[in-house]
Parts: C-alpha cells; structure tokens; sequence
C-alpha cells in the first residue's frame, strides 16, 4: 500500500472527525467500550458449544493486557493474538455464503475467518481495548499477489492505524504479520475505507463523512448484529 494512496485517503481527516482523544478521556472510551465477557460466555456455549470457550477466554486475556498498554502495544497484541487464534478460510466454506462480514464473536466462535473478518475482529478488539475509533479504518484494497511487481491482484482488507490525523498509517494484516507503515507494503493499492463513523474515497481522497454509511450494507449490518452480542 504505497504512502502516497493513503494519504490521499486521509487527507482530509482532520476536517471530518473529531478531535483525537487522549489521557482520561481515552480512559473512558476504554470503560464505555468493555465487552461483557460473561454474557459472551454464554452466547458462545450456546452457538459454538465447549470447544470455543477456552480461545475467549485467552482473548479476555489479551484484550485486558492490551487495555493497559501503551497504544503501539496495544496494536502488537491485538494482531498477534488474532493472527495466531484465528485460521484462515474461505466464506463459502465457513458459512456458505459468497461474503459474509462476521462479528468478533462468530469468529471467535468458528476460530476461522477471511481478511475481513479478521479486519473486523481486530478492529473492535483495538476499541475494547481503548483506542478511539478515528484513528481506525478498515482499508479496502487491491492486494498484488506475489508482491508489488506480481502481475495478478485480488480483493483485500486490512486494517489501519493513524497516530494522528497527519501520520503515516501503520497496517494490520492477516497475511503479514509484522506491523509496517504503509510505505512498506506497496503491494497494496488503497480503494476506499470506513470506520463506525463515515466513509472514505480512496481514488481521490475524499472524505466522504455526508455519505450515509448504510450505503455499506455489509458493515451496517454486521455493527447491527454485533451490538447485539454487546460489543459498541
């Protein structure tokens, strides 16, 4: 994902989000955004049965040590942790649809996922783990297989980090699994990107935050069905 695509793509981020959060205030989010994890529990043994208990627990685990670490640890733990507990599949093979967006605790639960749900699950990880939601994206993109000279690319998404609304995003991916800013992964070519707030032309950077994001039908119903598990 060359620096120069996203910037492009958050450009105009300081005109349309709110200001950065910090200090206590970061704190608060970091309480507002708990998960309950008993009553995870409990919807968890009753979809998934048994064999699925142990991994949510080590995910309590995880995002209990990541709530208490500084942010770019926050975002180590988080994607190692997700990157080692969750095995990579197809949608059609998990739930028999063509793509399907899965909450955080339906992949915790078939502990298999594609990229976007591994995107998703990280995302709200890195919430309940205190960051503010503006300085998340999930970043649609052309991925060059075989790397950036590779002649074919496919559909992908990862997720992005912004320290600030000027700094170079840092990228969380399934496929690699070091933390790298943007300038290093330029075999992906940004096409757009959202969060729970609006979102984002890719092509011509535009921040799109009029346009309405249950025109993303997909992410609209999966924070619908993902509030009612209890993550925000």
């Amino acid at each position: 994902m060359s620096i120069g695509g996203f910037s492009l793509l958050f450009a105009n981020m300081r005109h349309s989000v709110a200001p950065w959060l910090a200090g206590g205030a970061m704190l608060l989010l970091s309480l507002a955004w708990a998960v309950d994890f008993a009553a995870l529990e409990r919807q968890l043994l009753a979809r998934f049965g048994l064999s699925r208990i142990a991994v949510l627990r080590d995910w309590q685990v995880q995002l209990s040590e990541a709530g208490r670490a500084a942010e770019l640890d926050k975002l180590r733990i988080v994607n190692d942790f997700i990157n080692r507990a969750i095995e990579f599949d197809e949608d059609l093979s998990i739930f028999n649809y063509s793509d399907y967006w899965a909450t955080p605790l339906e992949t915790i639960g078939h502990g298999r996922g594609d990229c976007e749900d591994f995107a998703i699950i990280k995302y709200f990880s890195l919430k309940n783990a205190g960051i503010a939601p503006a300085k998340l994206r999930l970043v649609y993109v052309k991925a060059q297989l075989g790397g950036p000279a590779g002649a074919r690319t496919q559909a992908h998404m990862v997720l992005a980090y912004y320290a600030t609304p000027a700094a170079e995003p840092l990228v969380l991916d399934n496929l690699v699994p070091e933390i790298v800013p943007a300038s290093r992964r330029r075999d992906l070519q940004p096409v757009f990107s959202f969060n729970s707030e609006a979102i984002w032309n890719g092509a011509a950077g535009n921040a799109a935050r009029g346009r309405n994001l249950g025109q993303l039908s997909r992410w609209q119903d999966l924070l619908l069905r993902a509030e009612k598990e209890g993550f925000q």
